[in-house]
């Protein structure tokens, strides 16, 4: 082994330890990283081919990004996230999934207000609160069949569901249960995985997590499933990669944007994390566009 390279990989090696023990105070402040400077007029928005020309992001960049600090940036800043990453492969697995507000939002997804504003199909007498209920479930624990481009949502406890009459009893098809992490975990609401375009950025693709027709899907069940499909609230998320393990996500509810959320596998990232830092590269499942993403690769 050469002198250079072993210097190389003691660099990568230290980088590595840096950013685990610098992981606890990032999750504390907004991540460190360039952006472009922006005003609330439409007009005032940067454009995203020139943000990335002129603020790419560097694969350290990246691993100052948590599932925790995105929370402390404005969505501005989000989206200037967003917009400078690519789709990456197509998950396969458990991952954990959380929604987020970006710094000074409301905090709470509340459906049943979304609802009020006359969604067309939505199915009719459903109480404000049980459609809240699917807010805070629906975007939390996934597992993609990445071989069978579908997803399923993991619920861990369906007394919530049970409670407000969103299970069906006696339902021909039974419901099916994933253990991760040693928790049995119930599977709910299928989606089908697709590679297609951004609602944000359509410079490149995402990958698309689509309910429109989750009743064609293997495990559908009427209810809950229905709400999450097109004779509800045609749910459609889209993510891109951050690096391996974390992705970014954006949730659009019959095409309009209304929340933003994260899926992480710890394992998975930390696997990839020495190889990434050194190469910045990846998997791309999906078209990457005519302007070609702008990484900057680590410090050698």
């Amino acid at each position: 082994m050469t002198l250079h390279r072993t210097a190389r990989l003691l660099a990568t090696a230290a980088a590595v330890t840096l950013l685990a023990a610098c992981g606890a105070k990032e999750d504390k402040n907004p991540p460190d990283i360039p952006f472009a400077p922006w005003g609330e007029a439409h007009n005032a928005k940067p454009d995203f081919a020139e943000l990335e020309a002129q603020h790419p992001l560097s694969v350290e960049d990246l691993y100052k990004i948590t599932p925790k600090n995105l929370a402390l940036l404005d969505q501005e800043q989000v989206d200037q996230i967003y917009a400078r990453l690519s789709a990456g492969p197509i998950p396969e697995g458990p991952f954990e999934g959380d929604l987020f507000f970006p710094k000074g939002g409301s905090g709470k997804l509340r459906l049943s207000e979304i609802a009020g504003g006359g969604l067309k199909g939505l199915l009719v007498n459903v109480a404000g609160k049980k459609l809240d209920l699917m807010g805070e479930i629906l975007w939390k624990g996934k597992v993609f069949y990445r071989d069978e481009r579908l997803l399923r949502n993991r619920i861990e406890d369906l007394g919530p569901l049970k409670t407000v009459g969103l299970v069906e009893e006696g339902n021909d098809n039974p419901l099916t249960k994933i253990t991760v992490d040693g928790k049995d975990q119930w599977l709910l609401f299928p989606a089908r995985l697709y590679c297609g375009q951004s609602l944000l950025d359509g410079r490149r693709e995402s990958i698309i997590i689509d309910y429109a027709f989750t009743d064609q899907l293997p495990g559908y069940r009427r209810m809950p499933d229905m709400m999450a499909g097109r004779d509800g609230f045609a749910i459609r998320d889209e993510i891109r990669m951050v690096r391996p393990g974390l992705y970014l996500g954006r949730a659009y509810i019959d095409r309009s944007f209304v929340v933003n959320f994260v899926l992480y596998n710890k394992a998975i990232d930390e696997a990839g994390k020495a190889d990434y830092l050194k190469t910045g590269k990846t998997a791309e499942d999906c078209w990457t566009g005519t302007q070609q993403r702008k990484l900057v690769a680590a410090a050698q």
